[in-house]
């Protein structure tokens, strides 16, 4: 139950942030496909993309150094006037998170690529969601992905949602699922940890230091999802796991 009430309390922190884009108009956004091979990281950033991001390992136990890649376009349109509340000038370009297989004769092989797992910016009071804790990451064959939140203003609620995937019977499969919410006026954190391997789940529950954590194993949610269909990785429920995250624009 704690960790239902921990994705609404984000997604009625998103609602009340949304006053803060009321007047942006964000610019919609035609997602390129990607290149099926390249020599390089950025052989895979189509045309008005960058490489922002690269991180190496092994990610499907072949011994070879694979990638995990975060592109961003980088088209001025995206880069708006916000005379409401944070930032200004507002950078609303989107990211494509992108794996790719290491050939033994050299380069890459595109694995799957995702648009909607990191959110794109459209409301300036909130952090950017990779900055601080947020970031990609591959850490004994696993990716892991970070999503940060916090606001400069509109809401109390902070936290970390961390999804972990590993490559197995010819896909990215979502294995574990980590998510901590601070509410900064009351001080009460939710922890939430889902091991989808071991079919363990603990949410532990306590008020920044004021009192012992209460923890509470149960059984972990059914039905993990692939890396493509997490959907929005700031409004994925793991109790229905089935239904992604809403896409942005």
């Amino acid at each position: 139950m704690h960790q239902r009430l921990s994705c609404l309390a984000a997604l009625g922190f998103l609602a009340v942030a949304t006053s803060a884009r009321a007047d942006l108009v964000i610019p919609t956004v035609d997602y390129p496909a990607l290149t099926h091979q390249a020599r390089s990281a950025e052989g895979f950033a189509p045309r008005g993309w960058k490489v922002e991001t690269t991180v190496t390992g092994d990610l499907n136990g072949d011994g070879l150094p694979d990638l995990a890649i975060v592109l961003r376009e980088n088209d001025p349109k995206n880069v708006i006037h916000n005379d409401g509340m944070g930032v200004d000038p507002f950078d609303t370009n989107p990211r494509i998170l992108a794996l790719a297989f290491a050939r033994k004769d050299g380069g890459y092989d595109l694995a799957v690529e995702n648009h909607l797992l990191i959110p794109r910016a459209t409301m300036p009071n909130l952090d950017d969601y990779l900055a601080e804790a947020g970031g990609v990451s591959i850490r004994k064959g696993a990716l892991r992905v970070s999503l940060h939140l916090f606001s400069s203003a509109g809401g109390w609620s902070t936290g970390t949602t961390t999804y972990s995937f590993r490559w197995s019977s010819g896909g990215f499969h979502l294995v574990g699922y980590d998510n901590y919410d601070l509410e900064r006026n009351t001080g009460e954190t939710t922890d939430v940890s889902i091991d989808y391997l071991s079919g363990k789940m603990s949410t532990t529950t306590g008020n920044e230091g004021k009192k012992r954590p209460k923890v509470v194993w149960a059984k972990a949610p059914a039905n993990p999802v692939t890396f493509e269909r997490i959907g929005d990785g700031m409004g994925f429920d793991p109790q229905h796991p089935e239904t992604p995250g809403a896409p942005d624009q």
